[in-house]
């Protein structure tokens, strides 16, 4: 636990001399004169981006500038991150271990910061060991205890005196972190309830007791958020809904993260001043923003009697900080030889899937993430790789065609931009899976109930396979193929993927229970370096490597031949790649039995772009049994299939009474289908030297084991659902052998004694 005062800080030249520039600044809650007036000013999500950038990036420098202007503005002002300061981050900072964004928030003069789960990101020995040490400012994690204990892995809060006025910070961390780390990194740590957990540290500072710590203000870091910046997101009963309506009275403002949005909400507590409501903020992510909260506290009691809450742009709107710009321009220096090595060509953008608002979307199959699986599956060939999986939360920036600048001509493919893929450097792992196992892990991508998003789809080599999306759990896989060839349930399969994944991340815990697994020692991103470096031109592969598919229950006996019925399909497009087509074709043994146009709106959180139903025509040919009906979009190659119980068209009923050699058979055909049969011939063979020596109600002729059946003159035509009667005398010396099939004018037909 830490309690201190807010150690010095040096105005910048370029804050001091920038003073007239505050209109990013917000207006004061309402003071009475004495009171003290406190700023807070935060980000969240920072993910490393110290580098000016587009989409209203602003860089550390800048960041660092608006934090000067407003202590400039207020000595009373603080500046507190909400976690994900590294991690994920761009490559600049990525290479150089993220150093480079902790000097530079260092610079800054951040004052405390939650953990967050990307600090979590090369395990817990690295915050330990790398990140605690090298940040001036404390990390938080009230709830994180050491594993089988109920002892603080790290300090709960820290309190600093501004102008009087103790102001405490308590941090948490999401309760999903064994989900979005490696186990394994964590596994000395324990995730505790984050609302039990503060409010517990939150009491423990409002007690009175000053041998335990006291705050007068306390303040929670949380690194959680809504899947929205809408109130009623924050307001209802989800995951960060149910946490701000579950702390205690004593938390005066809430600074979140995690979800990346940005909004500044101001929401009422039971128990509160009338008019006072709880400040709850977040500022986006990656430095386009801060958040700004102002607390106006009584000196006398300790109270904070106004507040206010708002979310400040940055870029452009204050001036960089030149020792912080410093510090970024050197980073830059030192990535750059690295960065702008050329480490093959990709013929076309290679992207990740999106939702239809152009956000990432981790549940869509993508060109990126498959192209990854590749990659591994390929280095993984000497470990006996035959299966690749790769998370989608493992793919930070999408591969581009064009140039990224002079000296980048289009298609080039920089080290850092592949470092920016994949910035986690996950080792490759193999490992044995059943094949039980590997529809399991399929299974997986429908994450259990809640989970922070409720489908993550698996970039997927060496396997493809049909799901029905509509399905209850567990039930969703239908088909699969490693390689041509169908997947073996008893089967063991080698399966290659990265570490993360390998130790159950993202809830895949199946990928944990492999056996004689291998740690290949090689790191993804110098996998996707000798790849490029081999097969240089990469092109995306467009075609699709599960098809959804949902089929009709069938009739009882299956479809007749020359039936119709609908099939709808899904996942035939990707939501983000050019020139895919709209058509997708069904066939049977290479014959068209359906095709219908591909609609391409994207399905948000969810594999199901490309969607189409299909009328398929059973060939009037097709014989009983499982029928294979082929799936295509010839466009982009992808293919697939289904099966259909296809039904006898015709049943034969028959009795027999035999006396010697004699026997006299009674034979009744139906006609099972919707369509007339004209001049109706029924077909066998015998086996057993049988033969027939006339037939009544029939012509019945045999010419060698092969009989015919003719219809009469008078009941030529059999009608849907009719049927006809004949009578047949022959001898069988050896025993009458039952046919082995019996067809209606060439179709085979069910047999009934």
């Amino acid at each position: 636990m830490l309690t201190t005062r807010r150690r010095p800080w040096r105005l910048p030249v370029a804050a001091a001399g920038a003073l007239a520039l505050t209109a990013g600044v917000a207006p004061a809650a309402s003071a009475a004169d004495g009171d003290v007036t406190i700023d807070l000013y935060g980000i969240n999500d920072f993910h490393g981006r110290i580098e000016a950038g587009s989409y209203g990036v602003a860089g550390a420098a800048v960041l660092a500038g608006a934090i000067g202007q407003f202590r400039a503005a207020n000595p009373n002002t603080l500046f507190v991150s909400a976690g994900d300061n590294v991690g994920a981050s761009t490559f600049t900072s990525f290479i150089q271990d993220d150093n480079p964004t902790i000097d530079a928030l260092n610079a800054a003069g951040l004052d405390v910061s939650a953990l967050g789960n990307h600090e979590f990101d090369k395990g817990r020995t690295d915050v330990d060991d790398h990140l605690a040490p090298r940040a001036d400012f404390p990390y938080l994690a009230a709830n994180l205890v050491n594993a089988g204990t109920d002892d603080p892995a790290y300090d709960p809060y820290w309190v600093t005196d501004v102008d009087g006025v103790r102001v405490g910070f308590v941090g948490a961390v999401t309760e999903y972190l064994p989900e979005l780390v490696s186990p394994a990194g964590i596994s000395t740590l324990r995730v505790a309830p984050i609302v039990d957990s503060v409010n517990a540290v939150a009491d423990q500072l409002s007690d009175g007791d000053t041998a335990n710590g006291e705050a007068d203000v306390v303040v929670l870091l949380v690194h959680e958020g809504p899947d929205s910046p809408d109130l009623a997101d924050s307001t209802d009963d989800s995951v960060f809904g149910t946490l701000v309506a579950g702390l205690d009275t004593n938390v005066d403002a809430v600074f979140s993260g995690h979800t990346h949005q940005a909004f500044a909400h101001q929401i009422p507590v039971d128990g509160w001043p009338a008019g006072l409501t709880r400040p709850v903020v977040q500022s986006g992510s990656y430095g386009v923003n801060v958040d700004h909260v102002q607390l106006v506290v009584d000196p006398v009691t300790k109270t904070v009697t106004s507040n206010s809450s708002e979310v400040l742009p940055l870029a452009g709107n204050y001036p960089a900080d030149p020792t912080v710009q410093a510090i970024v321009d050197d980073a830059v220096a030192a990535a750059e030889g690295p960065g702008s090595v050329s480490l093959g060509d990709i013929t076309a953008d290679l992207k990740r899937a999106v939702q239809s608002g152009g956000t990432e979307n981790r549940g869509g199959e993508s060109t990126l993430g498959n192209l990854v699986a590749d990659v591994q599956l390929w280095a993984g060939q000497s470990a006996g790789g035959q299966i690749a999986f790769m998370n989608p939360g493992g793919l930070r920036q999408d591969l581009l065609y064009a140039s990224s600048g002079e000296g980048d001509p289009d298609g080039n493919v920089t080290y850092r931009e592949a470092a920016d893929v994949q910035p986690f450097a996950n080792t490759l792992v193999a490992e044995n899976l059943t094949g039980a196992q590997v529809l399991q892990v399929l299974e997986e991508q429908w994450q259990p109930d809640g989970a922070s998003r409720p489908f993550l789809k698996l970039g997927v080599a060496g396997l493809t396979y049909t799901y029905d999306p509509t399905a209850a759990a567990g039930s969703h896989i239908t088909q699969a193929w490693v390689g041509d060839q169908p997947l073996d349930t008893s089967a063991t399969y080698r399966v290659i993927a990265n570490s993360f994944l390998a130790a159950g991340g993202d809830n895949f815990a199946t990928l944990a229970d492999g056996s004689e697994v291998t740690d290949t020692g090689q790191i993804d991103l110098q996998a996707m370096v000798a790849y490029l470096g081999e097969k240089s031109p990469v092109s995306p592969d467009l075609a699709q490597r599960s098809v959804g598919v949902v089929l009709p229950e069938p009739p009882t006996d299956g479809y007749l031949p020359g039936s119709t019925l609908s099939v709808d399909l899904s996942s035939l497009l990707f939501s983000n790649a050019e020139g895919q087509g709209d058509t997708v074709v069904l066939t049977v043994d290479g014959q068209q039995v359906g095709t219908a146009t591909i609609d391409p709106s994207i399905v948000d959180t969810t594999d199901e772009s490309g969607r189409a139903t299909v009328e398929l025509t059973v060939p009037a040919d097709a014989e009983p049994g499982p029928l294979a009906v082929a799936v295509s979009v010839p466009s982009t190659g992808t293919t697939s299939s289904f099966t259909i119980p296809v039904a006898f068209p015709c049943t034969v009923q028959y009795q027999t009474v035999q006396s010697g050699w004699t026997f006299l058979s009674s034979v009744r055909v139906t006609n099972d289908t919707d369509a007339t049969v004209q001049g109706w011939k029924l077909t066998w063979d015998w086996t057993n030297h049988e033969r027939v020596r006339f037939g009544i109600g029939a012509t019945v002729r045999q010419r060698g084991s092969h009989v015919t059946a003719l219809a009469p003159w008078w009941n030529p035509d059999l009608s849907p659902g009719e049927s006809a009667t004949f009578l047949m005398l022959g001898k069988a010396r050896h025993g009458l052998v039952e046919p082995a099939t019996v067809e209606l004018n060439g179709q085979q037909c069910a047999i009934e004694h």
